[in-house]
């Protein structure tokens, strides 16, 4: 028969007690510095969103062959895609102007270079690849000059080129984030051809206009006004039918200002290039690209729009995600909106494009393309990209062909 088992004594039960606070205090603070390194990975999700940076490398310069002018790169999406594009080298001022794919592999592409590369050229490997292939305005060859407007952060410079012959109608281009206004030039001699004078505009915080006092973006709630401002010289030269197109991010500085313009009755439409119509559609989908944890992505968001997150990240001001929403606003609009996206855009992903579409047919058009990556639809095929703004134009009235 077994003995009857002893009742613990007190000394038993403290150590069962110290052990299970051990044990409470190791899980506590298991769970503080995950709750911590939660914190510090969505804070630097946050602060790169609203922090201008500079052009990053994006692919490397394999080899240069002067004699015949080309230039290999290593393979990535971008860099194997047809059509005509940039290339920025890093460490050096040149911009090399990029043409045709005359070879690849699995690892390389091979393309014709358009800016003449001497024998002697020294180019460091690091390269940042890019869809503006013009980088300066007078390799457009068409007449213009330069024009300083009037924001609440300062003057910030604009390039104008008048159409040539007298016209009421005006397009503003502005750029996306993390580039400046060279980004819009491919555009220009479009709406030159349909007789449409071009304002070609900066922004806060772009690198060539002021900065704002905090220096941060606000992902088109702050930076709208100085489209607006564009919108105001415009008129005061003679523009009654403006055009906003915008590019990337600028797609929604060019949103906003139809939302809340004051100059709402001048314009005339939007034309928008991989356009961001909802930012948190667009972090969310970078987040996952990352693979960070769905609660990093989610206090990122909640970091960027609330007062506490604006005093952290040094910003001028919280950024509402729910106004720059514009998907969530579809039933504000009242311009017609042309959409340029491709739907493998690999960074502005064109779901809420699309969304935004569906939500207002009776204002919004979609032209959908495939394989051509982030505001590259010009490089990758001109010719529609062309023609798809020169029809819509030509339907609301507004061309003057030359």
């Amino acid at each position: 028969m077994n003995a009857p088992r002893r009742a613990a004594g007190p000394r038993a039960s403290r150590r069962r007690i110290t052990g299970f606070r051990i044990a409470l205090s190791s899980l506590a603070f298991a769970l503080t510095a995950s709750v911590g390194a939660l914190g510090a990975v969505s804070l630097r999700v946050a602060r790169t969103v609203v922090r201008p940076a500079g052009r990053r490398p994006d692919t490397r310069i394999l080899r240069l062959d002067a004699a015949a002018q080309t230039i290999t790169l290593a393979r990535t999406p971008d860099t194997a895609l047809p059509g005509r594009y940039g290339l920025f080298t890093v460490g050096s001022a040149e911009y090399l102007r990029l043409g045709a794919i005359v070879g690849s592999d699995e690892a390389s592409v091979t393309r014709k270079l358009l800016t003449h590369v001497a024998a002697d050229g020294d180019l460091a490997p690091e390269a940042a690849f890019s869809g503006w292939y013009f980088d300066q305005p007078g390799q457009l060859h068409l007449p213009f000059h330069e024009v300083d407007i009037e924001t609440g952060v300062g003057a910030c410079p604009a390039w104008e080129f008048p159409a040539s012959e007298d016209t009421d109608v005006w397009v503003v281009q502005v750029h996306g984030r993390g580039t400046t206004r060279a980004e819009t030039l491919r555009a220009v001699p479009v709406f030159h051809g349909l007789g449409i004078t071009s304002l070609v505009v900066s922004y806060r915080n772009d690198g060539d206009a002021p900065r704002s006092p905090s220096g941060t973006y606000g992902l088109g709630a702050t930076e709208w006004r100085d489209l607006d401002a564009a919108i105001g010289y415009a008129r005061r030269h003679g523009a009654r039918r403006i055009v906003l197109m915008g590019w990337s991010m600028g797609g929604a500085l060019a949103l906003q200002a139809a939302l809340e313009s004051p100059h709402g009755d001048v314009i005339a439409g939007l034309v928008l290039d991989s356009p961001v119509v909802d930012w948190r559609t667009v972090l969310a989908f970078q987040g996952r690209m990352m693979r960070l944890p769905e609660p990093v992505i989610a206090l990122a968001q909640s970091t960027i729009r609330s007062n506490w997150g604006a005093a952290v990240l040094g910003a001028d001001e919280p950024i509402p995600l729910d106004r720059l929403d514009v998907v969530a606003r579809a039933r504000d609009l009242r311009h017609p909106v042309l959409i340029l996206h491709s739907d493998d855009d690999g960074f502005v992903p064109s779901d809420a494009s699309h969304a935004l579409a569906a939500a207002r047919p009776d204002l919004v058009t979609m032209e959908t393309f495939t394989t051509a990556r982030h505001t590259k639809l010009w490089n990758y095929d001109e010719t529609r990209w062309s023609d798809a703004i020169a029809d819509w134009l030509r339907k609301r009235g507004l061309t003057r062909e030359e």
